[in-house]
């Protein structure tokens, strides 16, 4: 008696599920692909954008000096408004690093030359870059909350057709007031940073009081300050261009203005870390280079 061998009753179960996970897996990849293409694409045109914007910024800045009341506003409210914060920043950053070295120190017995880790850490690391942190926060989310909200009311549209240009009006008196007053905060931070930490590890933990200035001095040097500086005019730079270009691109409604200002501050905060990686790249070669070839 013969039988028919049907094929198919061999093959496992989900054996004709196969092409359809693979139909569905080859879906799901080139969706990832595409989001990610997309994600690249927006980034390269976004600071496309910014370049153009701040270029347009720069012929205005060399162009015609901005009105003195203008600056001044500015200048009040990025430098004044912030000493506070920076101050009381600068102080706990410092007193934070003398608790978190300490027991390091103390278990190798070098817990004297504890303000050489704290001052050099705060004048050419931590004061720049987390002070210039602090300030996009509450410079930079300001600065683009306000011009996002001109932009949604019409404001800034209402000065071109007054015949002012925004750019000169709005934009530029903020970047300068960036530029010149983020280093002095910076340097306030150092300053207040260096109290607080000398404070906490002599009063508090009890180091020698001339062995913690010693080391200290031996520790920075003025290469060490002006490298510290020089980063905050870069970041000062970025956080007025990037908030501003921010708020006047800024889409209508309040939950634009939020989004703008949140914007503001990821964009800056990013940007600051990667343009210190890069300037402590720069400023690190010259240094061994220029003492290299020094008598």
């Amino acid at each position: 008696m013969s039988s028919t061998v049907n094929p198919s009753q061999d093959l496992p179960p989900d054996a004709d599920s196969h092409p359809h996970a693979a139909a569905g897996i080859h879906a799901s990849l080139h969706d990832w692909v595409m989001q990610w293409g997309e994600a690249v694409v927006e980034g390269i045109r976004t600071v496309g954008d910014i370049g153009l914007f701040a270029w347009n910024m720069l012929t205005w800045l060399f162009t015609r000096v901005p009105q003195r009341g203008t600056l001044l506003v500015n200048l009040y409210s990025v430098g004044v408004l912030s000493l506070p914060v920076v101050a009381l920043t600068g102080t706990f950053i410092g007193m934070v690093l003398a608790v978190q070295s300490h027991h390091q120190f103390q278990a190798i017995g070098m817990e004297n030359q504890l303000g050489k880790v704290i001052n050099a850490s705060l004048v050419c690391e931590l004061g720049p870059v987390l002070a210039a942190t602090m300030l996009s926060g509450r410079v930079g989310g300001a600065m683009a909350a306000v011009l996002g909200t001109m932009r949604v009311t019409e404001q800034i549209d209402a000065l071109t057709t007054m015949g002012a240009d925004p750019m000169h009006y709005l934009v530029v008196p903020r970047f300068l007031a960036c530029v010149l007053l983020i280093p002095a905060l910076t340097t306030m931070a150092d300053f207040m940073g260096i109290v607080g930490g000398y404070f906490y590890s002599v009063y508090i933990l009890e180091i020698d009081h001339a062995a913690y200035l010693e080391h200290s001095r031996q520790a920075v040097v003025g290469f060490d300050l002006f490298s510290g500086v020089l980063k905050s005019v870069f970041f000062g730079a970025i956080i007025s261009v990037v908030s501003c270009y921010q708020g006047f691109h800024c889409r209508p409604g309040a939950e634009g203005v939020g989004r703008a200002a949140t914007s503001a501050f990821v964009y800056s905060f990013v940007l600051i870390l990667a343009v210190d990686l890069v300037l402590n790249i720069v400023l690190n070669r010259g240094y061994y280079y220029y003492y290299s070839f020094s008598p």
